[in-house]
């Protein structure tokens, strides 16, 4: 029994320091149990502000506990890795920041983390890990927070006090049981409300919920099969994929560090993409262009799509040649949002 003990000891340390060596600003660990933020979740999935993620609903199950992803989990292993860097605004159709990397977080992260899960299966031969990052149905915020990383903003965002927001977050679920750190039980938003009056969509009905339907993440990402309603276009502005906006103005983001991985230094094509190249792409200059990106998953459509809406809201003179060609292209999406643009920068052409 003192041996396992020691073990425990011994191992939740070095999980701590083998994270750091491999670029991780963080690591907590939680004991696994249901999340606080499983009931909320549910009052929101029947709410409505889950729009068209109808996964979320089918699963909301195996959100309870994370048992739900792996039987018999014992510690949920959260870590963060810092993404924030100096490079400077985009001036022309804006991709999130976490997207302008050359590789997706989604596979950085999980070849990082399989690496701590090595340390876990090699102690313990006999307990077993998995690896989640964000496809999995486990509340990784609400573990995050008993983990000792950070609070939950008003923009429903994760905040540390060290690194601001600007962090992806990782997790392994485990069976064995691990040295538990102090959950994060205060919340120093205060009375700062700047996050939700920023949103141009008016996606926060109130602190701490955002509504998807109105978010501009969700619209440039999630909605794949549908066009963008009409009244909520002008709010998109120059968002091509993705928005940070309610990041950007978070005075805790102040003290977000610069020193992102390699993998997410921001390659020149997705800090500033060219909006009438983009309205002309193919699917195959679409997967040679953002293949191993968080964009591929969107596909061709629907970033034409994204492009032509930017087009419009900036009233781009110079985009209607090849806007005028996509209104026999072979997509609904793109088609009508085409022509909406079309109308747009004929309306009042400022350039």
């Amino acid at each position: 029994m003192n041996t396992r003990l020691h073990q425990k000891d011994e191992v939740t340390e070095t999980l701590k320091q083998n994270a750091a060596e491999l670029g991780f600003q963080h690591l907590g660990i939680a004991p696994a149990i249901s999340p606080p933020g499983y009931h909320p979740l549910l009052e929101w999935i029947a709410s409505g502000h889950a729009a068209d993620m109808n996964w979320i609903a089918r699963r909301k199950d195996a959100y309870r506990h994370p048992d739900g992803v792996l039987p018999n989990t014992r510690s949920v292993i959260v870590a963060a890795m810092n993404y924030h860097n100096h490079s400077p605004q985009p001036q022309s159709a804006r991709i999130s920041r976490y997207a302008w990397g050359s590789e997706d977080y989604h596979t950085l992260l999980r070849r990082r983390l399989k690496k701590l899960a090595v340390l876990l299966r090699t102690t313990w031969p006999t307990e077993r890990t998995r690896v989640v990052v964000d496809t999995a149905p486990l509340m990784e915020r609400d573990f995050a927070r008993l983990a000792g990383v950070g609070w939950v903003g008003k923009n429903t965002m994760l905040i540390s006090r060290n690194i601001g927001s600007w962090f992806f977050l990782g997790a392994i679920l485990t069976t064995a049981e691990l040295v538990y750190d102090q959950p994060f039980d205060s919340d120093y938003c205060g009375t700062c409300t700047k996050c939700l009056q920023a949103c141009p969509t008016d996606a926060f009905p109130e602190p701490h919920v955002l509504d998807s339907n109105r978010c501009i993440s969700y619209l440039t990402i999630e909605r794949r099969d549908k066009s963008i309603d009409e009244n909520l276009r002008t709010g998109i502005g120059d968002w091509l994929f993705g928005c940070d906006i309610c990041q950007e103005v978070c005075p805790w983001n102040r003290f977000a560090p610069n020193n992102s991985d390699t993998a997410f230094e921001p390659r020149e094509d997705l800090i500033a993409p060219d909006l009438v190249q983009l309205l002309s792409m193919d699917n195959d200059i679409f997967k040679q262009q953002f293949s191993g990106t968080p964009l591929e998953r969107t596909g061709r459509d629907v970033i034409v799509r994204n492009a032509a809406i930017v087009a419009g809201n900036q009233r781009c003179a110079n985009a209607i040649p090849q806007l005028t060609r996509l209104l026999d292209d072979g997509s609904d999406l793109v088609r009508e949002a085409a022509g909406w643009a079309i109308e747009q920068i004929s309306t009042n052409s400022v350039q």
